[in-house]
C-alpha cells in the first residue's frame, strides 16, 4: 500500500506557502499576459468588499486636459444621463480618443443626444480649427482616460443608465453587462485597450475602435456605416500580414484604368530599366545552379553570412562543391540529391536591365518543369560542361543539351548565350573551347538560332572566373578578349511586350495565404492589371477580384506584360483553380476547347505518328494528356505549301498540320493573335517528339 499517500497527516501548507494570492499559481512567471490584463479576469474577494481600492494602478500624470466623467460636471436626470452615455459611446466608436470628452459632451447636449448630428458638429468644428500640436501628449508615456472615475460612483451611474435604457430600448444592452472592466490608457496620443476591445489604427492616426463583444447592435451598425462613409481613414483589416498592403481602389478602378498610362509607367519603373526573363538550361551536372548561384553571390544578392552557412552545411553533407548551387536549390530533397528538380526563381539587376532568373532542372525526369520555365523566358543561357567526356555525354543521343536547345527555340527564345563551364578543369585550353563551340554551333543553326544571336563565353562556376568581371587568368586572356557572362546578359535585347492586348496570365502556382482569399503566381503574358480589377479564370469560368499584386516581394498597384507576379484574389473557391488555368479580361475571354488544329514540326522520333497516337501536351504551365485525332496534311518546311493531303503517318523531320484532341478543356489562343499563348510541345514516353503552333480552334 506504499503508493497510497498518508492524506490525513499531510501538511499542505508546506507545498503552497508561496501562494500568497488566491488563484495565482507559483509557475505564473512566464509573462504570457500582463498583470493589468490578468487583473480583469482574476476573482478577488477583497475587491468585492472594498471597492474603493482600484485594481489597476497606472502611473498617473497630472494633466488638466483630461476631464472627469460627464455626470460630475452636469446635473442630469437618469434618463438624460443614459441618453448621453449612449450618444458618447456612439461617438467614441467612431472618433476614439482623438477628441476630448468635454467637447463630445457639449456637442451631444447641444444636439439633443443625437449621435449623428453630434458627430457632424464635432467633425465640422475640427476642420475649422488649426491642427492641435500633439507634442504635449507624446511627452506623457501613459495617460489615464475618462473611465478612471471612482468605482462606486461608476457602478451607480451604470446601474441608473441601465434602468433608463431598459425602459427606453430593451434590445440595447450596456457593455458593462457582458464585458469586464477595461482599463484604457493613451500612449502618445493613441488609445490602447486591454480586454476585448481591439482598436484598428487608420493611416492618419485616427483610432477607430471596433465595437465590443456584447455591445449594442446599434453601435456596430453605426461604426460600419461611418467607416464606409469616411474613406479617408481606412482601417487595416485582419489580413494585415498579407503581401497585398496596397489599398484597393474598389469601384473607382474603372476610372483608374483609363487614367493610367501603362507605357509611361513602365518606363518610370526600375529607373527606365527594361525587364528581361532569363532561363538557364543545359545537361544535368553541367553546373547551372553553381554558375548562377556564384553570379548572384558576386552581385551581392546573397550576403556573406548566408554563403558561409551554405559552405558549412554542404561540407557536413559531404558536398562542399555544391555550396553555390544551394543558393538556388532551396528544398531539402534537391540538396540531398544534388539535382535541381523545380524551377528556382530570383531577381538581379545589371547596368541596364532588371533580370528575372529562372534556374531550370537539367535531369530528363524533370523536363516538364523545365518546359514551364522555358515557356516564360525571353532569353536563355545554355550551360555546357567543357571537361573531357562530359560535353559529349550531354550532347550525344540521350543527353539533354540538344533537347533543351530545341525546346527553348520552339518556345520562342531567339537569343542564346552559351556558357562553356568548368573551363578551369581543362586549363582554359583554346582548342577545347573551339571544339565545343563548333559542334554546338552546327546543331544550334539547325535548331533555328541565327549565328548573330548566339554568343559563347568561357566560364568557371566554382572559381567565379569571367562571371561578373572579365577574367584576369593569363591562360584565358591570351586568346579570349570577349565580354563576361554578366556583360553578355546585359547586352541582350529586351523583347516587345504585348501591353495593349487584353489581359492574360498563366497560373504556375496556387497557394493559400494568411487572411481571406488565396494567391496565384504566374507570368503576365499580355495586357496589364490593377488592384481592384475583376478577372475571369478559364476553364473554370469563374470571376474574382484582385486584392493585391506582388512583384519580387514588393506590393504594387499595377503590373504589366512580362512581370512574374503573385496575385491575391478573392470571391472564388481555391478548389476551382489549378496550375495551368489562365486569368483573362472578362470582356475578352480566352478561348477554351478540347479540339484544335496546329502546325507541328517533328523532331527525331523513332516511332512514326499515326492517327490516334497518344501524346502529352505541354502548353505554358499545363501538362495535359491528348491524342492526335487527324493527320490533315504534310507541308513544305520553308514555303509552307501542302505536299500531301491526309497522310497515313508522319516521320521525323516532317512539317504537318494535325488535329489534336485533349481529354479535358484547355485555354488556348491562336498563334497569330498571341505568339506566347499559341505555342505548345508534344512529348511521348519521356522524350519531346514535336513542337507546334495553334492555327485553328475547333471546339
Amino acid at each position: 500500500m506504499s503508493r497510497h499517500r498518508n492524506v490525513r497527516g499531510y501538511n499542505y501548507d508546506e507545498d503552497f506557502d508561496d501562494d500568497d494570492v488566491y488563484g495565482q499559481s507559483v509557475e505564473d512567471d512566464y509573462c504570457c499576459i500582463s498583470p493589468a490584463t490578468a487583473n480583469q479576469f482574476i476573482y478577488s474577494r477583497q475587491e468585492r468588499q472594498a471597492p474603493k481600492e482600484e485594481p489597476l494602478e497606472e502611473e498617473e500624470v497630472e494633466d488638466e486636459d483630461v476631464p472627469m466623467s460627464p455626470t460630475i460636471s452636469h446635473n442630469l436626470d437618469p434618463l438624460d444621463q443614459a441618453k448621453l452615455f449612449s450618444c458618447l459611446d456612439h461617438m467614441r466608436t467612431v472618433l476614439g480618443d482623438a477628441v476630448p470628452d468635454s467637447v463630445l459632451t457639449q456637442a451631444a447636449m447641444r444636439c439633443g443626444f443625437d449621435p449623428q448630428k453630434a458627430l457632424d458638429a464635432v467633425l465640422s468644428e475640427d476642420t475649422k480649427k488649426v491642427p492641435v500640436n500633439r507634442s504635449e501628449e507624446t511627452t506623457s508615456i501613459t495617460r489615464v482616460s475618462q473611465e478612471k472615475a471612482p468605482l462606486p460612483q461608476r457602478a451607480k451611474q451604470e446601474a441608473v443608465a441601465e434602468k433608463a435604457k431598459s425602459r427606453d430600448a430593451p434590445h440595447n444592452k450596456l457593455d458593462s453587462e457582458v464585458v469586464p472592466k477595461v482599463a484604457r490608457m493613451t500612449v502618445s496620443g493613441k488609445k490602447q485597450t486591454m480586454g476585448f476591445e481591439v482598436p484598428s489604427t487608420g493611416e492618419n492616426g485616427v483610432v477607430t475602435a471596433s465595437p465590443r463583444r456584447g455591445g449594442s447592435p446599434e453601435d456596430a451598425t453605426a461604426s460600419s456605416e461611418t467607416t464606409t462613409k469616411r474613406p479617408e481613414t481606412p482601417s487595416k483589416g485582419s489580413n494585415g500580414d498579407e503581401p497585398s498592403t496596397v489599398p484597393t481602389p474598389g469601384r473607382s478602378s474603372g476610372k483608374a484604368r483609363q487614367s493610367i498610362n501603362i507605357k509611361a509607367e513602365l518606363e518610370k519603373r526600375q529607373g527606365g530599366k527594361p525587364l528581361l526573363n532569363l532561363v538557364v538550361i543545359g545537361h544535368v551536372d553541367a553546373g547551372k545552379s553553381t554558375l548562377m548561384g556564384h553570379l548572384l553571390y558576386l552581385l551581392g544578392n546573397v550576403n556573406k553570412r548566408t554563403m558561409h552557412k551554405y559552405e558549412q552545411e554542404s561540407k557536413k553533407a559531404g558536398k562542399a562543391s555544391f555550396a553555390y548551387a544551394w543558393v538556388l536549390d532551396e528544398t531539402g530533397e534537391e540538396r540531398d540529391r544534388g539535382v535541381t528538380m523545380d524551377v528556382g526563381m530570383t531577381k538581379f539587376e545589371t547596368n541596364s536591365k532588371v533580370v528575372t532568373l529562372m534556374d531550370a532542372p537539367g535531369h530528363k525526369d524533370f523536363i516538364p518543369n523545365m518546359i514551364t520555365g522555358a515557356a516564360q523566358a525571353d532569353v536563355a543561357v545554355l550551360v555546357v560542361d567543357a571537361s573531357r567526356g562530359e560535353f559529349e555525354a550531354g550532347f550525344e543521343a540521350g543527353g539533354q543539351t540538344r533537347e533543351h536547345a530545341l525546346l527553348v527555340r520552339s518556345l520562342g527564345v531567339t537569343q542564346l548565350a552559351v556558357a562553356v563551364n568548368k573551363m578551369d578543369q581543362v586549363n582554359w585550353q583554346q582548342e577545347r573551347f573551339q571544339d565545343v563551340t563548333s559542334k554546338l554551333g552546327h546543331f544550334l543553326k539547325q535548331a533555328g538560332f541565327k549565328d548573330s544571336d548566339v554568343f559563347y563565353i568561357p566560364t568557371s562556376g566554382l572559381s567565379g572566373e569571367n562571371l561578373t568581371t572579365r577574367s584576369s587568368v593569363s591562360e584565358l586572356t591570351s586568346w579570349f578578349s570577349g565580354p563576361s557572362l554578366l556583360e553578355q546578359i546585359d547586352a541582350f535585347k529586351a523583347p516587345q511586350r504585348s501591353v495593349d492586348k487584353p489581359f492574360r496570365l498563366c497560373v504556375s502556382d496556387v497557394f493559400k495565404d494568411q487572411g481571406s482569399g488565396f494567391c496565384v503566381t504566374g507570368k503576365i503574358e499580355a495586357g496589364y492589371i490593377q488592384t481592384g480589377d475583376r478577372i475571369l479564370a478559364m476553364p473554370p469560368n469563374e470571376t474574382c477580384t484582385v486584392k493585391g499584386i506582388t512583384l519580387h516581394d514588393e506590393a504594387l498597384d499595377w503590373a504589366a506584360a512580362g512581370d512574374h507576379v503573385s496575385l491575391t484574389v478573392t470571391g472564388m473557391d481555391i478548389i476551382k483553380i489549378n496550375v495551368g488555368c489562365v486569368f483573362c479580361d472578362p470582356k475578352e475571354p480566352i478561348k477554351v476547347c478540347t479540339r484544335f488544329r496546329a502546325r507541328v514540326l517533328l523532331f527525331n522520333i523513332e516511332v512514326p505518328i499515326t492517327q490516334g497516337f497518344p501524346v502529352l501536351l505541354h502548353y505554358q504551365t499545363v501538362s495535359e494528356p491528348a491524342t492526335i485525332r487527324k493527320l490533315v496534311s504534310v507541308l513544305h518546311k520553308s514555303s509552307g505549301e501542302v505536299l500531301k493531303k491526309k497522310p497515313k503517318c508522319l516521320s521525323k523531320g516532317m512539317n504537318a498540320i494535325v488535329e489534336v484532341q485533349t481529354q479535358r478543356p484547355v485555354s488556348l489562343e491562336l498563334y497569330k493573335d498571341y505568339k506566347e499563348l499559341g505555342r505548345f510541345m508534344l512529348r511521348y514516353v519521356g522524350s519531346t517528339i514535336a513542337a507546334g503552333v495553334v492555327t485553328e480552334i475547333k471546339e
